[in-house]
């Protein structure tokens, strides 16, 4: 007897061999060893139920739970309660004469990795009548070096639009335009060190390019503790300043409790210590109005640092930093003369500011956005109920925790199906004290519309 293509999720098939029930478990035994050996089942894939695949080889249900039985005592396959079945973590053999399998996928089919919009609901037909309209008004002159500060337009257009959306205090005159945060933060800290500051403090979790950028201008990253309020501020010090997300902080996604949002002004109030507000994801919150920025609470010791990455295209590289009027010329001089963005972008993005264009991008973006956070709680409450999503009031990503000691496991057979994503350590800075929980970091925002469900159903298979 000879039974074929029984699908597994994935793309595998297997061909048990045999005409007696002994002879029929032996086949299926070794197919699936095959599979497993020869990384054609990835470690961690989760295996069909015994009765889906009896069914689907058509064969006795008890012949399959042989099989799997036979298995997980050599310690190919993995059986735990409420989780299934699974391909256990063991190294891959190749066979013989043939090439090794790919440890590792090429470009992943689904991207899951936070950071990034859905680029393909950028708003081409808006954004190509505003960059219209904006070059025909625009004189000549504007097309020169300019004023460091960025095109004046810009700074105009992101002083209102802040104030109304974000609750900013900004002036156009002490905002200066920069090609995202990062480049911010570089310019940040270049004007640091010339100010004498030695120590940057930084939240326990966040990105690495942006500690990375604060040492490259010869600053030493200090993380804070981490606790169910949020980055605990108490623990500031000496610092010259602190990088905070407050609104909503990346990667775990809660907003900074209120009591240390008024510690921290506090704090740079009395030591003249600098807070530096990343302003991460702030647009998008679901489930009430969004938190408004630190910076409209002591607009003289805050630097308010938004970009246009998340809210429209990280491509574009247009953000801004709105400083302390005392702090604008230096941030200026910093970022130099000649180091400005591109002028046609400043002036189309002014214009979509200006139309409106902007705000019902927004708006539609937020309802999409939203639709999707929705469709990945239930996913998990019908397929992984023992897995709970936290910091999913806002943002474009979620993060997942995980049973103690799954962590890298997931990682890796997502990464076997095409599934890019990030363990929560990925973002835990290396001279924190806290041990970090197993989690997973899952940007919903990356897909296409049309990619989306086929990722979250990717996302489904591979949780434990």
């Amino acid at each position: 007897m000879a039974k074929s293509w029984a699908n597994l999720g994935v793309d595998l098939h297997l061909e048990p061999t045999g005409t007696t029930s002994t002879g029929v478990r032996r086949g299926l035994t070794d197919a699936l060893r095959s599979a497993v050996r020869t990384g054609r089942l990835a470690p961690g894939t989760r295996l069909p139920s015994s009765r889906a695949l009896a069914a689907d080889l058509g064969i006795a249900r008890n012949t399959v739970a042989d099989a799997y039985a036979d298995l997980v005592a050599e310690g190919w396959l993995t059986a735990r309660q409420g989780s299934g079945t699974r391909v256990g973590d063991r190294a891959v053999v190749p066979p013989a004469h043939a090439d090794p399998p790919r440890r590792t996928p090429g470009r992943p089919v689904h991207d899951l990795i936070p950071g990034t919009p859905d680029l393909t609901s950028f708003p081409r037909t808006e954004w190509l009548r505003a960059a219209r309209r904006a070059l025909a008004a625009a004189p000549s002159q504007a097309l020169a070096y300019g004023d460091a500060r960025g095109r004046a337009e810009l700074r105009t257009a992101l002083a209102g639009y802040l104030s109304r959306a974000r609750g900013v205090r900004a002036d156009p005159e002490h905002i200066v335009i920069c090609a995202g945060i990062s480049h911010g933060l570089r310019v940040l800290g270049t004007m640091l060190r010339a100010r004498g500051a030695r120590t940057v403090a930084v939240e326990s979790y966040g990105l690495d390019v942006h500690w990375r950028l604060l040492t490259e201008a010869g600053l030493r990253t200090r993380p804070l503790p981490f606790d169910e309020r949020g980055t605990d501020t108490a623990e500031l010090t000496d610092e010259g300043a602190v990088l905070l997300t407050p609104a909503h902080q990346f990667p775990l996604g809660d907003p900074l409790h209120h009591d240390r949002r008024s510690a921290v002004v506090d704090w740079a109030r009395r030591t003249g210590g600098l807070v530096l507000e990343d302003d991460y994801d702030g647009e998008f919150r679901y489930d009430r109005q969004p938190v408004g920025a630190l910076q409209g609470l002591d607009p003289d010791h805050v630097v308010y640092l938004g970009t246009a990455s998340k809210s429209l295209a990280p491509g574009l590289r247009l953000g801004w930093m709105v400083l302390p009027p005392a702090l604008t010329d230096e941030v200026a001089a910093a970022k130099g003369q000649a180091d400005t963005c591109g002028v046609l972008d400043q002036l189309t993005l002014a214009e979509f500011i200006t139309s409106g264009a902007h705000d019902r991008h927004v708006r539609a973006a937020r309802l999409r956005y939203r639709r999707r956070r929705d469709a990945l709680v239930d996913a998990l409450a019908l397929h992984a109920p023992g897995i709970r999503p936290t910091g999913i009031a806002a943002g474009l990503h979620a993060v997942l925790r995980l049973p103690p000691g799954t962590e890298q496991s997931v990682v890796q057979a997502a990464a076997w199906q095409g599934l890019a994503l990030h363990a929560l350590s990925t973002y835990h800075h290396p001279d924190a004290p806290a041990a970090t929980p197993d989690a997973l970091v899952v940007g919903y925002g990356t897909p296409s519309e049309r990619g989306w469900t086929a990722a979250l159903e990717a996302l489904c298979r591979v949780l434990p």
